[in-house]
């Protein structure tokens, strides 16, 4: 089958199965943190808040971390990054567990997570290309998304009993944990690299003689410079700017799902952390499926199309829990919407992992995370807000018409449309 071809490779098999220990450690994390967030203060605005204090250092700290993938090994990013978050869980496990933690320890940890994720999101999406050949990134990338999202299916179910059975500090310290053994997987990754050297596969080459806009950058060269090659990158290409552009609206418009769909789930639904779970888990099974039917392609076509018809439903698919009370078909709303996630998120990354030359590749993946995400905190905020203000359900209505709306907007562009 496709989709696994790239777990032929040992090091992205060690990779990837780090990630998928880590990720579903995260799963656990989120909706025990959620809901106890939900039950601390009662408040959407709060919710909010805790998202907006990842977000901001990401932010800041995004073109940095774009820099430092492009300049040292993207591995050794990945590793340091796993282990400080190893660290900053195990601190909330602890405060969990001897009864001290309060919302502003949430807070400070979301800050250093947020910086964190600075640096992994791009050393990330350079490091795939340097493992696995690139007729096996379309699979790779679909089989990252699975760890990324197919966690989620089992997740919420998962977390919800462990906090049933141990507490929250239980679900806090899994997550720890998890870190750890990611960590541990890449560590072995780096000495594997280094002591079977024949191992090593040149899709790196083959991604830079792709395209050749700019020369490659020496050692000697500022981070202001290695930061104007990026954004030259950018620029040079209508798709990648016009894209980052939309989609800098886009997932500020879409933020419902994160902030209200809690505050939905109690107060309009009457439902309960199960209820939400439901929901976070069809979206991940929606997105588990999307990416399985993409990872079976060698070569995506028509992709502006694809990725931008397919953030229209997705905008429609939020607009549908603001108008329906039905659960069972909310939980279908959100299959589909987990499933138009992944057919957009993979034709991006494959985008871009074949499109952009590899020595630029880690600044260009953080001006994209920067401009995608630049609004976030604005959206969150207003989501959070306007939620405690007017009620969830209309929120939904507003912030899913708005994503539809965009998408198509992107779409007047003959760039987008064309890009295949």
């Amino acid at each position: 089958m496709n989709l696994f071809r790239s777990l032929t490779n040992r090091f992205f098999a060690l990779l990837w199965g780090g990630q998928t220990i880590s990720r579903l450690g995260d799963s656990l994390f989120s909706i025990t943190l959620a809901w106890w967030i939900l039950e601390k203060t009662g408040s959407a605005a709060a919710m909010g808040k805790m998202l907006i204090f990842s977000t901001i250092p990401m932010l800041l700290f995004l073109l940095i971390g774009g820099v430092v993938t492009d300049r040292f090994k993207s591995l050794n990013v990945l590793l340091i990054a796993d282990t400080v978050l190893a660290g900053i869980v195990l601190v909330i496990t602890i405060l969990a567990y001897t009864d001290l933690l309060q919302i502003w320890h949430i807070y400070v940890g979301k800050i250093i997570f947020g910086m964190v994720e600075a640096f992994f999101q791009p050393a990330y999406v350079a490091a795939v290309p340097e493992i696995v050949p690139k007729d096996q990134l379309p699979s790779a990338n679909s089989l990252t998304n699975l760890s990324h999202r197919g966690a989620g299916i089992f997740g919420p179910a998962i977390g919800a009993a462990i906090v049933a059975f141990g507490g929250t500090s239980l679900a806090f310290g899994l997550n720890s944990l998890s870190f750890v053994v990611s960590a541990l997987c890449i560590f072995s990754i780096i000495i594997g690299r280094k002591k079977y050297p024949q191992l090593v596969n040149a899709s790196t080459i083959s991604v830079e003689k792709k395209i050749d806009p700019i020369t490659p950058p020496s050692k000697l060269k500022t981070v202001f410079y290695d930061l104007k090659e990026g954004y030259q990158a950018v620029i040079s290409s209508a798709w990648l700017w016009i894209t980052i552009l939309i989609f800098g609206l886009i997932n500020a418009t879409s933020t419902p799902v994160s902030v209200s769909l809690p505050i939905l789930t109690k107060v309009n639904l009457h439902g309960d952390v199960q209820t939400l779970g439901f929901f976070t888990t069809s979206s991940a099974i929606g997105f588990v499926v999307g990416s399985i039917v993409m990872g079976n392609f060698k070569r995506l076509r028509k992709r502006g199309l694809q990725a931008y018809l397919a953030t229209c439903l997705f905008g429609v698919m939020i607009t549908l829990f603001g108008l329906v009370t039905n659960i069972p078909i909310l939980i279908a709303a959100a299959f589909f919407e987990g499933a138009l996630m992944a057919l957009f998120g993979l034709i991006w990354t494959n985008s871009l992992q074949e499109l952009i030359p590899h020595h630029l590749l880690g600044r260009v993946a953080s001006i994209d995370a920067l401009g995608s995400f630049i609004l976030l905190p604005i959206g969150y905020g207003i989501s959070g807000w306007a939620t405690d203000l007017i009620g969830a359900p209309l929120v939904f209505i507003i912030g899913g018409a708005a994503t539809a709306l965009l998408a198509l907007l992107g779409l007047l562009h003959p760039a987008v449309r064309h890009l295949d």
